[in-house]
């Protein structure tokens, strides 16, 4: 089948979806799967050698701090994303206390396959790192377009695999229930909402991320447990479409049942990805026509330019958040050579 053929098969299965999907696609089909992966020893040497930028001077001391990074796509077959991850979680690293939590949302791998899974947990395991949170992306459920040779391969799909198999996988690598979670930090509540079917379940899907009925109720309770007064974190994969609609492909599709919910509680800071988007461009990353603050991310695996091109294959960005009394600032971080991204510095006051 050539490319054509394939954009045109894809079009019809998941709409919306094609050009993240193709771009995926056309890299992986061109993947060695007997690549064997080894640290980088000169690229990790000269990231440790590296001072850390010293963090911006504020007039107190933060009441809690962490770090929210997205999309890092990691593949058993591709070593950059890997040295990627490394060099961000270096520098994660050397804020040693002064990051309370990693949160993680979403395509924290390429496909959803064991091997992927493996390569994530051994980069993992080589740092020492604060408490890791994670959700699920759309990517996270590719497995079921890979073959028993680990080639992308339309034609067989779903390839013996099935959405809940992804599910699993990652329930399991984290210790979870379910894909969606919350959890409580220093007295500050995190909501993770998580995508929780794919194509293989639900063709009309595609690249948007469905959350069940029973996720919504639990979604709303979580929002309606007492605060005092302090910001609650919300952290989805896929963001949000203009106000007035529901989602499709590379959205969340109950997107109306989601802000009616938001919209109820001030000092809400909800995080997405998917995008990729350089916190350098002059998109706009802080999205300040919502009820709510919503924050779009960048990649640690691969950031992309405002046209959605791949320029910039060092880069790799993530936010720090601080919470200080009466507000909370967000800083974004590049990652590669440990500076603060001007352009990505907000602080925003607490009502």
């Amino acid at each position: 089948m050539n490319v054509r053929q394939f954009i045109i098969g894809i079009v019809s299965t998941v709409g919306a979806g094609v050009i993240a999907l193709t771009l995926f696609v056309l890299v992986y089909t061109n993947l060695n799967p007997s690549v064997i992966h080894a640290d980088t020893p000169a690229a990790k040497s000269a990231a440790e050698a590296r001072p850390s930028s010293a963090l911006p001077a504020d007039s107190s001391e933060p009441l809690l701090s962490f770090f929210v990074i997205s999309d890092l796509h990691i593949s058993s077959g591709i070593p950059s994303l890997s040295d990627h991850l490394n060099r961000a979680l270096l520098d994660i690293e050397s804020f040693g206390s002064q990051a309370q939590a990693l949160f993680m949302t979403g395509d924290l791998t390429d496909a959803g396959t064991p091997a992927d899974y493996k390569e994530l947990k051994r980069v993992l395991s080589g740092h020492t790192l604060p408490p890791i949170h994670a959700n699920m992306g759309n990517h996270d459920y590719y497995n079921v377009w890979i073959n028993n040779s680990g080639r992308w391969s339309q034609g067989t799909f779903p390839n013996g695999k099935t959405d809940d198999m992804a599910r699993k996988a990652f329930t399991s690598f984290f210790g979870l229930e379910k894909p969606y979670h919350d959890v409580w930090i220093n007295g500050y509540h995190f909501i993770l909402l998580s995508q929780e079917t794919y194509v293989q379940e639900k063709k009309e899907v595609g690249e948007g991320a469905w959350y069940s009925e029973e996720q919504l109720k639990w979604f709303a309770q979580k929002m309606a447990e007492k605060t005092n007064g302090k910001p609650v974190f919300v952290l989805v994969h896929q963001e949000l479409p203009p106000p007035g609609r529901d989602g499709a492909s590379q959205t969340i599709l109950q997107a109306d049942r989601v802000r009616s919910i938001l919209k109820a509680y001030p000092n809400v800071f909800v995080f997405s990805g998917d995008t990729h988007e350089d916190l350098t461009s002059p998109t706009e990353h802080y999205i300040r026509k919502e009820a709510f603050h919503w924050f779009r991310n960048s990649s640690v695996g691969r950031v992309l330019d405002s046209a959605s091109q791949y320029v910039r294959k060092d880069a790799a960005q993530g936010l720090f958040v601080e919470v200080y009394p009466g507000k909370v600032v967000l800083r974004g971080r590049e990652f590669s050579d440990r500076t603060w991204i001007q352009q990505a510095y907000w602080s925003v006051p607490l009502k």
